[in-house]
């Protein structure tokens, strides 16, 4: 009896420490996190800041409903290429073209967007389809790199000038800018590519990407590769913006190249098209083709849901770079959106939005042309810019007022 009494206290205790103290090894593995992916599908690290490990929650100094981060969007207009850029692009020593020299002056700007936008307006062909400017365009692929030097990291690949080198040059293009890491979105290798979504995500908030354009200049697209380009297709757009909710997008961004060469006002059917996309779920209309700066309107909204949603328009933000002027061709504004996410409800917010006109400075060095985009407001304050007269400033400072006074036209 004494035995069987022992023995009893002996497993009762086992029990007990085994309670207190738990097993002496744990597994810990857990389900793998999907990977994220570019727009051509290749994986990529998710974003963490630097001071936290991979796969660690982030800190919060208090409850999920107090937390939210912060991002900031930016965007620009046409990068073009003229004929007149290219001589003094060349570097006879490395025997290759620098264009780094057209963005300094706003590249600290550009630095600043976590997502940070342009529309390419110019096949990236190579030397052998032969550098040219207008009508049909062919750069070299040196511009994917000026790009991301510069600080863009998205490009929009749609417009009416991306078949100007037929389907090598678009392929071409694509390769450039997977070369030098860039996003890109509006004309793809395969159908595959065309339809897989396009989302970046930055400081845990994720932007949907898309692009599209009016036309390509009657150039046909080849038959049977229609995912070589994204043309306007009002049913398509609104099932795209859907599916990249769906895929859980925060907000999404439409490049969208749309409108009437050199008018300062958008046309109705700029109007119609852009509210439509907002209707159907987009955020923010970057749009581009006029090669002149259009107004921008911010748009409130109700979701289904019933939670108010602020979107912003910008029907047109100019030429970023080329080689027109006159008549404000030479001026365009770089657009600057602070962006926030509540964590609780998953709701984002646009905080703040600011046009920053540019102008591009044209001059002569060793009897060739030169470019650099300057931001007008920083030229205007530091007025320290060799080259310029006094003449030119006051001339600065009037447009930048027209200007100022077109972008807001639209607000309410």
């Amino acid at each position: 009896m004494k035995l069987i009494r022992t023995a009893v206290i002996v497993i009762l205790l086992t029990l007990v420490l085994s309670a207190c103290f738990g097993p002496t090894s744990t597994d810990t593995s857990r389900e793998p996190r999907p990977p994220q992916t570019s727009d051509n599908g290749t994986q990529k690290p998710d974003d963490h800041p630097p001071d936290k490990p991979a796969g660690e929650t982030p800190d919060a100094t208090g409850p999920e409903t107090d937390r939210t981060t912060e991002a900031v969007w930016i965007a620009a207009g046409d990068v073009m290429m003229h004929t007149p850029q290219y001589p003094g692009s060349y570097d006879s020593k490395s025997k290759r073209y620098v264009f780094d020299p057209f963005f300094e002056k706003v590249r600290p700007i550009l630095e600043e967007g976590d997502w940070s936008i342009v529309n390419l307006e110019v096949p990236l062909g190579g030397e052998d389809l032969k550098y040219t400017g207008y009508p049909l365009f062919n750069a070299p692929p040196e511009m994917a790199e000026a790009l991301k030097n510069s600080g863009i990291n998205i490009v929009g690949t749609a417009n009416n000038h991306a078949l100007d080198r037929g389907e090598k040059g678009v392929l071409r293009t694509i390769a450039a800018l997977e070369e030098q890491g860039l996003i890109y979105k509006g004309t793809a290798g395969s159908q595959a590519e065309a339809e897989q979504a396009v989302i970046v995500e930055k400081n845990e908030i994720k932007m949907g990407f898309l692009a599209y354009t009016y036309g390509t200049n009657g150039i046909p697209v080849p038959e049977g590769k229609p995912y070589l380009i994204s043309l306007i297709d009002e049913q398509r757009m609104v099932e795209d913006i859907e599916k990249l909710k769906a895929e859980g997008a925060d907000f999404i961004t439409v490049n969208l190249h749309f409108g009437i060469e050199y008018q300062f006002q958008p046309n109705e059917e700029q109007q119609r098209l852009a509210h439509r996309l907002i209707e159907a779920g987009a955020d923010i209309i970057a749009g581009s083709h006029p090669h002149v700066v259009q107004p921008y309107e911010v748009v409130d909204t109700v979701n289904a849901d019933g939670n108010s949603r602020r979107s912003v328009i910008i029907y047109s933000m100019g030429n970023f770079i080329s080689n027109q002027q006159g008549d404000f061709k030479d001026y365009g504004v770089i657009f600057r959106i602070h962006v926030r996410k509540q964590h609780r409800t998953g709701q984002v917010e646009f905080t703040k939005i600011e046009p920053i006109p540019t102008w591009v400075y044209k001059y002569k060095k060793n009897g060739l042309n030169q470019y650099r985009i300057l931001p007008l407001d920083e030229t205007l304050s530091k007025r320290n810019q060799p080259g310029l007269s006094l003449g030119d400033y006051k001339q600065l400072e009037s447009s930048l007022k027209i200007l100022n006074k077109r972008l807001e036209s639209m607000l309410k």
